[in-house]
């Protein structure tokens, strides 16, 4: 139960070729100014035992990039303080928008994606993420994801 963006909102398929840019499925850089991180963005599910998770990215300060990449393979770096930083991926759900959210980057361990705690705002997407969504929500979101022309 989740929906990954492949890449920041910001990332071009002309950026594959310049020289300061990079994509993998865990870290982007754009023109060697623009530093993220993917993430999951977990709401719990109500009325099941599940959690549905947005994958999505956040762009970071050069430091914590910095810092989150040297610790990337390190055990215990799920012990480091969250990083600030702000929501990169725009979900077509939402309104008004949830580019620019501001985000906590928490990091896990080794192998698992970190986790982004929306800041605590009346923001639709926060809400979700505070409150939970049911079964019958999740169904909506993939059936709005796999049917865009639903969309109001």
């Amino acid at each position: 139960m989740n929906f990954a963006s492949p890449a920041p909102d910001f990332w071009t398929p002309e950026l594959a070729e310049d020289s300061e840019s990079e994509l993998s499925s865990d870290t982007c850089v754009i023109k060697g100014q623009a530093f993220f991180v993917h993430g999951l963005i977990e709401i719990p599910v109500t009325d099941a035992d599940d959690v549905f998770s947005w994958g999505v990215w956040v762009s970071l300060s050069q430091d914590n990039f910095t810092r989150a990449l040297r610790l990337w393979d390190t055990p215990g770096r799920q012990d480091e303080p969250p990083y600030f930083g702000w929501l990169s991926t725009s979900l077509p759900l939402y309104a008004p928008t949830t580019i620019d959210l501001k985000t906590r980057l928490h990091t896990r361990p080794v192998g698992e994606r970190p986790f982004i705690e929306l800041e605590p705002t009346d923001h639709p997407l926060a809400v979700e993420q505070r409150t939970g969504i049911t079964r019958a929500r999740v169904q909506q979101i993939a059936e709005l994801l796999l049917h865009p022309e639903q969309r109001p």
